[in-house]
């Protein structure tokens, strides 16, 4: 990846002659501007109150779409309380698409939001989507955050230290549920998988630790984003007699499970974060009773608080309740830290937000204990060290931007094909 200088365009073509000269003044003494770990430069402390541009690249459209009403709530809400404390930060929120890898929302968006100058964007939910666009970001020294990405490949990406994300990786979601399978008798399973770097990931998760436990995976047919006949997979999964098919797909799902359920029992299928939801309006009755699965997040019935509050918020502007609030609370605490890192370094610079993340989090610091952006920004405005557990849980970010604590919920379906969490 190309390092570039995180000073704006508008910033470049305002330097006075004067300032040039004074900028090469500086270099021939020694005195260059310092720069992340990353190679982006470190703006100055900003005085006055504080101005974030931020962007999003969510899933409006796409094969995670289904995703995209809670997290939308959980972000809107955030900037919408930040805006309202008048603790010397506002948001300037511009919303975006992040689509999918096939219709390529993102290939508009992202390029739309940089040229915007967003120093941050909170998306995308697909980790296969947000390795299509990640460089582009980080190339221009901003800050991607993503809500909702599991993928482990993130914990090693060259990111120049400018990924964070409050979704667990998907280490932890597989050795729950290679686990359960196991625990529940079954033997010999086969899996549906996503071919990208989310699916094929998580399925490696799950063979490990189902295979550690004595099990074996005897077929795992993979698919891509955009397919829409399943008959090929459907037909290897179910060619050795599996006791359980575990589905590692996102919204196509909804194919893939009346066409396998006409010949395998619905009760012994298994979801994960991509495609637990609520089915109630696409299936039979009882086709999926029984069956179980896992997403990484906090059991609702804990913020139970939180999320009525973000159902009404979100209908309050005219939309549809809330089927589901998956990624809501990481979506809302997103954006809180990021608020609380630009309080932290007087900035709102991508660089300069991205060094204090960690320490607004908890990752680092020692800092006080707060549960609101309005309680932690009192902290930090009284020049204490705040340390934010919000919704999602205590994030406390690790040196390469992983939560360093993460739950992983067991969910069951009813006869009405909605799910409910049974552990967690």
């Amino acid at each position: 990846m190309t390092n570039k200088n995180t000073r704006s365009r508008t910033g470049l073509k305002a330097l006075s002659a004067a300032g040039v000269l004074a900028l090469g003044a500086a270099v021939l003494t020694g005195c260059a501007p310092a720069t992340t770990a990353g190679g982006c430069e470190l703006g100055p402390e900003q005085s006055g109150d504080l101005t974030l541009k931020l962007g999003s690249a969510l899933p409006l459209t796409g094969n995670l779409a289904f995703l995209g009403p809670p997290e939308e709530a959980g972000a809107f809400m955030a900037v919408e309380e930040i805006n309202a404390a008048g603790k010397g930060i506002t948001i300037d929120y511009l919303p975006g698409d992040s689509g999918d890898t096939d219709n390529k929302a993102y290939d508009t968006e992202i390029p739309r939001l940089l040229a915007a100058d967003v120093q941050a964007i909170v998306g995308a939910a697909s980790s296969g989507v947000s390795l299509q666009f990640i460089d582009r970001v980080v190339a221009e020294c901003v800050i991607q955050f993503s809500p909702a990405n599991t993928s482990a490949a993130f914990s090693t990406y060259d990111d120049k230290g400018l990924y964070f994300r409050t979704a667990p990786s998907d280490v932890l979601q597989g050795e729950v549920l290679g686990n359960l399978i196991a625990e529940e008798g079954r033997q010999r399973i086969s899996m549906i998988v996503l071919n990208d770097s989310y699916g094929t990931g998580l399925a490696g998760f799950i063979t490990e630790a189902f295979e550690a436990a004595g099990g074996e995976v005897i077929a795992a047919p993979t698919y891509n984003t955009g397919d829409t006949n399943f008959t090929s997979q459907i037909s290897e999964a179910l060619a050795g007699d599996p006791d359980a098919i575990v589905l590692v797909t996102f919204d196509e799902a909804k194919t893939i499970v009346p066409e396998l359920t006409s010949q395998f029992p619905g009760e012994d299928l298994y979801f994960v974060d991509g495609n637990l939801t609520n089915y109630s309006d696409d299936f039979a009755p009882g086709t999926l009773e029984g069956a179980k699965g896992t997403y990484p997040g906090v059991n609702e019935a804990n913020i139970a608080d939180f999320i009525a509050e973000m159902n009404s918020f979100w209908e309050g502007g005219g939309n549809d309740p809330l089927e589901l609030y998956a990624y809501g609370p990481e979506t809302y605490d997103a954006v809180v830290v990021l608020a609380l890192a630009a309080l932290e370094a007087r900035s709102t610079q991508g660089a300069n937000m991205a060094e204090k993340l960690r320490e607004v989090s908890g990752g680092t610091g020692n800092g006080t204990k707060c549960t609101s952006f309005a309680e932690c920004a009192d902290i930090i405005n009284g020049g204490g060290t705040a340390d934010y557990d919000g919704p999602s849980g205590a994030i406390a970010f690790d040196e390469v931007g992983d939560p360093t604590a993460g739950n992983i919920l067991i969910q069951e379906y009813d006869g009405n094909n909605v799910q409910s969490t049974i552990r967690g």
